[in-house]
């Protein structure tokens, strides 16, 4: 597994790339390693709290406060949405918008017949028969590059639910590559589960891990927007050369 990369380092936070299959956070006493205990390691002794955590699978940008001060005015501006997160994402077939924007409700669909996972979510209407829980959710997205097999997204999250983005794409007819839940079967997420990455697997998601990865960073510091870039991981990169040879990655809408 890759060593994350300290992408800046002040005297106040610091900002970190994080490499996909890597924990944020440890979940369990077992000593499996985490972005936490990497940053433990390379600053011993030291404060290090996580401002905005990733999924295991997804990579990228993670802040990180390095006092408590610096921790509570993190917490303040995340709180205030002043802290912007851009992703970029392959997804499957072509997508044809070239911006568009993403108001669906989510919330846990329960198991059934349709649905073997217990965490999954997915859009629920106001009037579902259900009556299931749902939170307003809503995700932003340009279209940077398309080909007839794969897409090349960047996404902005306005809202913060679970797996957010990645049930929206799905939604949307454009699962990101490589999703287990989300992506063209979810009973796959079971088999990887009970079996780990398998020729199915391989065969029917292409790539071991979803490829959605947190590109762009950016918030207010001190009067000044700073704007931190984690660069495409080698396993995303490869998808787009292969797939998207024109594509730019590091395309901003604005």
């Amino acid at each position: 597994m890759p060593e994350p990369i300290l992408i800046a380092q002040t005297t106040d936070f610091l900002v970190v790339a994080k490499p996909p299959h890597l924990i944020s956070h440890p979940t369990r006493p077992d000593g499996q390693p985490s972005l936490l205990g990497w940053l433990q390691e390379k600053f011993p002794g030291k404060f290090v709290a996580l401002v905005n955590r990733l999924d295991r699978e997804t990579s990228g940008t993670v802040l990180v406060a390095r006092s408590p001060e610096a921790a509570s005015k993190l917490g303040a501006l995340t709180m205030k949405r002043l802290i912007h997160k851009y992703y970029l994402a392959l997804v499957s077939g072509r997508v044809e918008t070239e911006h568009g924007i993403i108001d669906a409700p989510l919330g846990r669909l329960g198991i059934s017949e349709e649905n073997p996972i217990w965490l999954r979510q997915g859009v629920i209407t106001p009037d579902d028969p259900q009556g299931r829980k749902t939170a307003s959710a809503r995700t932003e997205y340009w279209l940077l590059a398309a080909g007839d097999a794969v897409s090349l997204l960047r996404l902005q999250a306005h809202t913060g639910r679970l797996h957010q983005l990645r049930v929206h794409l799905a939604h949307l007819g454009h699962p990101v590559i490589g999703d287990k839940i989300y992506g063209p079967d979810p009973n796959l997420y079971l088999k990887f589960i009970a079996q780990g990455w398998t020729e199915e697997h391989e065969r029917v998601l292409g790539l071991p891990r979803h490829a959605l990865h947190a590109h762009e960073l950016r918030f207010p510091w001190n009067e000044e927007e700073m704007i931190f870039i984690a660069p495409l991981p080698e396993d995303m990169q490869k998808l787009v050369i292969t797939h998207l040879p024109e594509a730019k990655p590091s395309i901003s809408p604005e």
